[in-house]
């Protein structure tokens, strides 16, 4: 099999677009979609300058998906003086897991000369999770316990940074996921809110105060060309799953949409080209006065909840449409066990 660019050996096949590339042109291939996403999402804003640069929070992780975006946003950016990047590794408390992953951060960063900073649960909640994952007061997937205290951390740490956008690794895969999840759950309302936080352009979101708007550059990439890409440019990736992820549902989810895509190369790629569309309209719709939801604090991605409905946490001062966030709520839980 040989590529179609330049005739040398190929190493991967994409069926939905029937180009067979080799290592170097599947690195253009992923760099180009990734650039053309910045463009089209605005992700500089045009009125940033050196004096006062946009300032840009990093979700690190040290898995593909984290390392190959910050890898390419430092490609792009990282002399740009109008911006200012910092990349955030979050540490759960998962022996051996996290701590590996950890030092693919700690080289990446290394190597880039990129700000990094490293804060765990143990220090900020005083749990960790192989013990949370042990006792599971709330009887309930660990996936669902640590979405809600990485989502605080990150969301806490980029805005102390005075960060303009968070910026997280999710691909393409991820993104169908939640968008037929969406569907499925008959969730018009996240939908409209998956748009506001994270999916449309920046010049056409709704604009707030309350949360630090996020960005997903990835998410016009297969996940199966982020492990080649990071592969082909050699980066410190850690690639071993995290020995707690039970997301039942989602796992469903992501089988059915390989079978379609199996079946049907280019079905993500409609999937999302149709729920971005739809998204907008009902982002539009519901800033004309929608319903508001009785506990609104985020979907798995972390995206986050109607402004106009938040206030702050009576414990820990975090955006929330209840008296006590989700986060606090929680670690009660975990302390009365």
């Amino acid at each position: 099999m040989e590529c179609d660019k330049c005739g040398s050996d190929a190493i991967h096949h994409a069926a939905y677009s029937g180009a067979h590339l080799c290592g170097h042109h599947l690195r253009e291939s992923v760099e180009k979609r990734v650039k053309r996403r910045i463009r089209e999402d605005g992700l500089l804003d045009p009125d940033a300058t050196p004096d006062d640069p946009d300032r840009w929070v990093i979700g690190l992780s040290g898995g593909k998906d984290s390392v190959a975006l910050t890898q390419i946003l430092d490609d792009v950016f990282g002399k740009d003086p109008r911006v200012e990047m910092l990349a955030l590794t979050i540490h759960e408390g998962i022996e051996g897991y996290r701590d590996a992953s950890v030092d693919a951060c700690v080289e990446l960063a290394d190597d880039l000369s990129l700000r990094h900073e490293l804060v765990s649960y143990e220090e900020e909640f005083d749990v960790r999770m192989d013990d949370v994952v042990e006792d599971d007061p709330e009887d309930m997937a660990a996936c669902a316990y640590c979405g809600v205290f990485r989502r605080d951390l990150l969301e806490n740490y980029a805005a102390e940074f005075d960060a303009d956008k968070l910026l997280t690794g999710h691909n393409l895969d991820d993104e169908a996921q939640t968008a037929m999840m969406n569907f499925l759950e008959g969730d018009v309302r996240q939908v409209a809110k998956h748009f506001d936080a994270s999916l449309g352009p920046f010049d056409e979101r709704a604009e707030t105060d309350a949360f630090v708007p996020r960005a997903k550059p990835l998410r016009d990439v297969p996940e199966k060309e982020i492990a080649l890409y990071c592969h082909v440019r050699d980066l410190p990736t850690h690639m071993a799953e995290c020995p707690h992820a039970e997301e039942a549902y989602r796992g469903e989810i992501q089988s059915t949409i390989h079978a379609l895509e199996e079946n049907h190369p280019g079905a993500r790629h409609s999937i999302m080209a149709g729920y971005e569309e739809l998204s907008a309209l009902a982002a539009d719709a519901y800033r004309g006065g929608g319903e508001s939801g009785e506990d609104d604090e985020g979907d798995e991605t972390g995206d986050d909840a109607d402004a106009s409905a938040l206030g702050e946490c009576e414990r820990c001062g975090s955006q929330t449409s209840r008296d006590i966030c989700r986060k606090c709520r929680l670690l009660e839980s975990i302390e009365a066990v």
